[in-house]
Parts: structure tokens; sequence; C-alpha cells
């Protein structure tokens, strides 16, 4: 039997089929019992993105920008390229293949690069990246701050953000004026990245309780060397105060800045400095034309309309140098229909405005856009073929920033630079110091067109348009008197009644702070010939009064004395209105374009500087004479302001109205009806004699005041009493008024009496008022018709 089921065994065993079965069998339970044990040891989602994160740190120190010739050649996460890809960036530029590695890296970056080379991604990238490393949420609140020069810029930034990182589940908030505060402030401490203009973000770390930075890993400047400069000087260092130290900062700009104090207050920790285009021959784009045209100031007008007019199918970029300049233009250029859309951005629009111009703008294939220079840094707008700089700019660098909205990443542009013969000279030169290719070309002047005597018929159809003209006059001479280098920029060359009638205006404006500067200018020439305009002007005075025959020659050495002294005061007088005037001059011509985010002075100023009154008794002494000198001035000021209205011999504060006839109505102060004796006119006592004062206001007061108030009384009494009562016509009852007519004339002729006594007597007593005794009203009705009768009255008059 054992031998038979040996037998068995051994062929089952031989039989292929039967032992793939018996195989497969266990392999299934095999494989059941690996995936029981897979599901109890299975990693959770958490882990799995630790460990990818790991594997993409590990591979940041073997970056090498010269081979990363696409995204995915640097260790980046999936959601990031997938944005990237999305958003059709396939290969990094230079700026990008040199920076994204340092700053992945977690060192601090100054990137500099030509205009329109990809700055935005950049920074967007690390951005991105640092906070997916960190595994941020909405609950752990900022993480990365971009800072903004513009609003404009701020958006754009935003709207490229959205598109690399919309597979993030980051939350990101644009925070810039304009906007609701309220609003921004619910919602901006759940927020991890933030894009915004400097003054706002201030606002909200002053006046927002949720907002803190304390958890900050990544802070950012783009246009740096702007937002570093004085007029945002206030406002950083406010904000750099309220950011932890322990972050990383990166800056970028077209030009930027290697200040040593600059850097010092970003506090810096070894920067890695990448100018990628420091060794190219030109600062600006190859594929850019450059060209500037030398133009007389009334001849600028109209050379832009003839510009527009030959150029109707391109997109162009017109800037000038402050908002009134781009107000009235644009409203004008509408008028005058180049045949080209028109299009205006400046700072005095509000936000939701200056949105829809940038969108409307990057819309049209054909268009103008009148703008200052909040349009000049950043801002990438499509297919620009023109950038024209109607006004001369600021410095090399603001040119640079301007001409670089056109000619974008290896598309072609033009720049046309408009220069006074002034400006010529200094303007040229800091250009070639930049490495600016730039070549002169000269107008057409057949194909010049002339607008003025539109112009002059705009203005005068419109008050408006002629307010708004003078405004620009006035607003562009304070931006070329207030522009630092004196040697491109100089106001007194300029023409200004030409310039005044370019715009249509038939007179220049008045201009004050013009004024006081050219009299500061040339106040050595003043000093120089004031002796002999006081000769003059004294010889003059002395011979109007010999003619009027109002003085003798003592009298007129006196006051030849006088006028000398007050000529003088006058000086002094106006040299101080010109020390107040300089630092108004400064604050009114400060950037009109940014008035939410700069501030030119600091807003508190020191007080007190010793506060423990160490130093008391010295600085009571100061404080004292300086009071006694303020006191002195003001009130030989006001004596001398005195002095020469009495001079003058008119009285102040009086008003008089006449009739047709030339009656006087009313007056006031009111008239004194009591003689002055002509002895006491004619004394020459020097002050009022008090005495003499009082016994004229006594009999002022008896003689006249008492009985016209007395007058007043009885008049107003006599109306009380003689206003009839009203009924309708058909109820008319002669009855009613003969005891009225009675009353009054009784009335009147008491008046008359009592008008004579008080005539006859100085003052006599108040005779009691006789009461008037009115007749019983009979209407021959009954009881019942009289009721009846009143409650139709009663009821007529409701």
């Amino acid at each position: 039997m054992r031998d038979k089921k040996d037998k068995e065994k051994t062929q089952i065993t031989d039989d292929p089929v039967k032992n793939f079965e018996k195989w497969k069998r266990k392999y299934n339970k095999t494989k059941k019992r690996v995936k029981q044990v897979q599901k109890t040891t299975k990693k959770r989602d958490y882990e799995v993105e630790r460990e990818t994160i790991q594997k993409l740190v590990n591979k940041y120190s073997e970056i090498n920008p010269k081979e990363a010739v696409k995204f995915s050649d640097f260790p980046l996460s999936k959601k990031t390229l997938k944005g990237l890809h999305e958003g059709q960036y396939r290969q990094p530029t230079e700026i990008q293949r040199q920076t994204i590695g340092f700053a992945l890296q977690g060192r601090d970056v100054l990137g500099a690069a030509k205009t329109g080379s990809g700055k935005t991604l950049a920074f967007l990238i690390p951005v991105l990246e640092c906070l997916y490393r960190e595994q941020w949420t909405a609950m752990d609140g900022l993480g990365a701050l971009i800072i903004s020069p513009t609003r404009e810029l701020a958006y754009q930034t935003f709207e490229v953000l959205r598109k690399v990182g919309k597979n993030h589940e980051f939350s990101a908030g644009l925070v810039i004026g304009g906007k609701d505060l309220k609003d921004e402030s619910e919602k901006i401490h759940r927020t991890n990245i933030i894009i915004c203009t400097p003054g706002r973000l201030l606002q909200h770390m002053d006046e927002t309780a949720t907002f803190h930075a304390s958890d900050l890993h990544m802070l950012v400047l783009d246009e740096a060397d702007r937002i570093l400069d004085m007029g945002f000087a206030d406002t950083l260092n406010a904000i750099i105060e309220n950011l932890p130290k322990t972050r990383q900062t990166l800056l970028f700009s077209a030009t930027q800045t290697k200040s040593v104090k600059d850097l010092a207050r970003l506090s810096l920790k070894n920067p890695e400095y990448v100018w990628v285009h420091e060794q190219a021959k030109f600062s600006t784009p190859a594929t850019l034309e450059q060209n500037y045209v030398v133009c007389e100031l009334h001849q600028k007008v109209n050379m832009l309309f003839s510009f527009l007019r030959s150029h109707l199918k391109k997109k162009i970029i017109v800037f000038f140098a402050c908002c009134k300049e781009v107000q009235y233009l644009f409203r004008v250029f509408c008028r005058l229909r180049p045949g080209i859309s028109v299009l205006a951005l400046h700072g005095k629009q509000q936000q939701m405005k200056r949105v829809e111009v940038y969108n409307d703008f990057v819309r049209k294939t054909s268009a103008v856009l009148f703008a200052t220079d909040i349009a000049a840094r950043g801002l990438d707008f499509p297919a620009v073929n023109w950038v024209l700089q109607f006004d001369c700019p600021e410095d090399a660098n603001t040119y640079i920033h301007r001409v670089g909205r056109t000619a974008r990443y290896k598309e072609g542009g033009e720049a046309l630079l408009v220069l006074l013969p002034s400006e010529e000279k200094g303007m040229i030169a800091q250009l070639q110091d930049k490495k600016v290719p730039i070549n002169k070309i000269k107008v057409n002047p057949e194909k010049l067109v002339s607008v003025q005597q539109k112009l002059e018929a705009f203005l005068a159809q419109e008050k408006e348009q002629k307010e708004r003209a003078q405004r620009c006059f006035v607003s562009y001479l304070r931006s070329v008197y207030l522009m630092k280098n004196k040697d491109v920029f100089d106001v007194f060359q300029l023409k200004l009644p030409e310039y005044a009638m370019s715009l249509g205006l038939a007179v220049a404006p008045r201009v004050r702070f013009l004024n006081k500067a050219q009299q500061q200018k040339s106040g050595v020439m003043q000093d120089n010939s004031g002796a002999a305009g006081h000769e003059s002007e004294d010889e003059l005075k002395s011979f109007k009064a010999q003619l009027k025959g109002e003085q003798s020659k003592s009298q007129s050495s006196q006051s030849e004395e006088e006028e000398e002294e007050e000529d003088d005061d006058d000086d002094v007088d106006e040299d101080e209105d010109e020390e107040t005037l300089k630092p108004a001059a400064l604050l009114c011509g400060f950037n009109e374009e940014d008035e939410d985010d700069q501030k030119e002075q600091d807003l508190l100023t020191v007080k007190r500087k010793d506060v423990f009154n160490i130093n008391e008794e010295s600085q009571d002494d100061d404080e004292g004479t300086d009071a006694n000198a303020k006191n002195k001035k003001q009130k030989e000021s006001k004596f001398k302001d005195a002095k020469k209205i009495q001079k003058k011999n008119f009285k102040v504060n009086t008003k008089k109205i006449f009739t047709e006839e030339g009656e006087v109505v009313q007056q006031w102060p009111p008239l004194q009806k009591t003689v002055v004796p002509d002895e006491e006119e004619e004394e020459e006592t020097s002050g009022i004699n008090v005495e003499a004062a009082k016994e004229r206001l006594r009999k002022e007061d008896q003689e006249f005041d008492k009985i016209e108030y007395r007058r007043k009384i009885k008049e107003k009494h006599r109306v009380r009493e003689t206003i009839p009562s009203y009924f309708p016509s058909s109820w008319f009852m002669p009855s009613l008024y003969s005891g009225r007519k009675r009353s009054f004339s009784s009335d009147s002729s008491e008046d008359d009496d009592s008008d004579d006594e008080v005539q006859q007597t100085h003052v006599g007593k108040k005779k009691p008022r006789k009461e008037s005794t009115l007749t019983p009203l009979d209407t021959g009705l009954s009881l019942a018709e009289d009721e009846e009768l009143v409650l139709h009255l009663l009821g007529s008059h409701s």
C-alpha cells in the first residue's frame, strides 16, 4: 500500500499542469499577505512629500547655470513646473538661469539685467519653492513679501504669480492703495504671499492688529534702486524695523545699486551680485533703435500732434514730467482727434480707473498712452512700437527704464527723446556715460502741423480747460525748477510767453515761486542798484507832493526818511518769505504719481531733545531770547503796518451802502452824531483824550441813542396793534373795522403827542400806554349761528 501511494505522489509532481496550479495558489496567497502588510505599513502623504522635498534640497548644491537649458533642469517641484508649462514659459532667460540657483540655496541676491529680460520670474520661482519647501499653509500667515514701487507694477506681478503658482495651495494677496482698507485688513493675516506698495503695507503694519511679519522667510524688492532712494526712505526704514533679521532678501532692477549704505539698511549677508549685462557694450537692448531731436519749447505740442498723425497704426507711449501736463494734453488731444485712440495714465487717477486704462492699452493693437513715470518701470506692455519722451528725463537711469517699455525680450522697438537746446549738452553726456547709443535726427518742418489756434479756441469756449492749461504751465515749470541737475535743467532759460501761447493761453500765468527765485538770484544786483532806485522814487514822490500842495519841505524830508526805513523793512520781509518758500516749493514739487506710497518729509519732528532737563538752564535762556526776538519782530511789524495805513489816510473795516440818489442807507460802524470840536481836531498831542471821549459818548447816548430806542419801541407796539383780522371776501363786515380805525387814529395821535413831549422835556418818565377799546363785534346772528361761523372760519384757515 505504501508503495502505491509513493508512486502516485511521484506521478503528481511530475505532472507540469498540476505543479503550475499549486504554484499559482501559493503565489496568490503570498500576494495577499504582502498587500495586507503594505496596507498596515503604508506611508502618509505628508511623509512622501517630505521625502520628495528632501530629494530636491539635496540637488540644490548640484545646480549648474550653464547646463540649465529648460526649467526642468532645475530641481523644482512638479507643481511649479506644471504652472510654468501652462503659462507658456519654456526656457529660462540669462538672469533667471544665474539667479534661481543662488536663491534656492538661501543666499541674498542682487540681480540686475536689461529691461525685458524676465526679472519677475527670477524671483517668483524662488518664492514659490521656498514656501513649498517649508510646507507653508494659510494658518502659518505671511511667508513672502514682494514690494513694488508702483501699483501697476504690483498688479502685473500679481497676475504673473497667479499664472505660475495656480497649482500650489498658497494664498496670495495684492495690497495697494486705492482699495478697501477694511476688506484687506480682514484677510491679510491669512495671506502667505503679499505683493504690495510701501505706503499701504506700512499702513497695515500700523493699523491692523492681526497683521504681523514675525515668520517672514523671504523679502523681495522689485525695482530696488527706486525703492531705496529718498522718496521711499522713511517708509522703507519703518517697514524693515518690523521684519525679522533672519530672512532671505532678493533685490532686482535694471539699474541696480551697489551703495554700502543701502545694503546695510537691508541687513544683507554676503549677497551674490548678478549683473548679466555688466560686460555688454550697451546698457539697453540691442534691438532698440534710439534717437533724439532738439526742439524749442513752444514747438513741442505741434511736434507731438504731427508725430501721432504720421504713426496712426502704431502702439506708442508718451512720457511727461507731471500729472497736470498729462491731464491737460490728454483732454486737448481727444478734442483734436489725431486719428488714434488716446489714453492717459497718471497718479491722480483712482485705482480702478488706472487698472482699466492699463488693461485697455494692453488689449489694443494701435493706441497712444500719455503717462508719467509711474509707467516707466517694470510694466510689460505687449508689442509697443514707439516710446516718445516728451519731457527730458531726470537722469540716465530714468531714460533707460522709460525706453525699456519697448524692445522687450528679443523684440524690436524705437525710442525718441525730445530735448530743449539748453538740455542737449548735459543729457547726452550722461547717456554716453551710461553706455546708451543714441543718434541725433532733425524734424521735417514741412510735416509740422500747428494746433495753436485750435487750442486757443478750446480755451475760449471752456473756462475749465483754461484753468487746466494754467495748472499745466505752472506744474511743468515747478518740475523743471526742482530738478537736481542744474547743468541740464535751467528754468530761467525757458521762453515762458511763447510756451504759454503754445498751450493756448493768451497771457503767461503768474508763477510766484519763480519770481521769488528770480529775485533771489539777482539779489546782488538789486543791492548795488538799491540806492539809485530809492533816490528816483523819492524824487517822484516829492514832485507829486509839490503838485498837490499837501506837504512842506520839512515834511517831505521826514517822509523820505520814513520811506527809506519802510523800504528796508520790506526787503527783510521779502527775504524771510523766500526762506519760508524753499521747503514749501520742494514739498509742492514732490513726485505726484505715488501719493499714497511716498513721503518727502518726516511726519514727526523733535519738539524737545533734553527730555530729562539736563541742559535746562541753557535751553531756557535760548528759548527766552528766541521768544523775545519773535515778539519784538511781531510788534515792530504791526506798528509799521499801522503806520503805513495811517499815512495812506484811509479807514479800514468800514462799509457804506448808497441809494441811486446818493443817500447813505447803511453805514458800519454807525456814524457818530455828536460833532467833535474843531479845537480838539487841531490838537497835535499824540494819542486820544479819554475824558473828552467819555463826554462825547455820554452826550451821544442821552441825546440820540435813547430817543432812537424809544422810537423803535413805539413803532413796534404800533405795528402790533394795527395788524388787521383776515376774513374771506364774502364775510367782509364794515362794522368790524370801524373800531379799528378809531383806535388807529387815537394811537397815531398819541404817538404825535408823545413825540412832542419828548422834544420839550429832555428826559421824562414813561407814560402808561392807554389800552385801546374795541367795540364788541355784533353780527346780528344768534349764539349758535356765531359758533357755526367761527368754526367755518377756523376750518377755512386750516
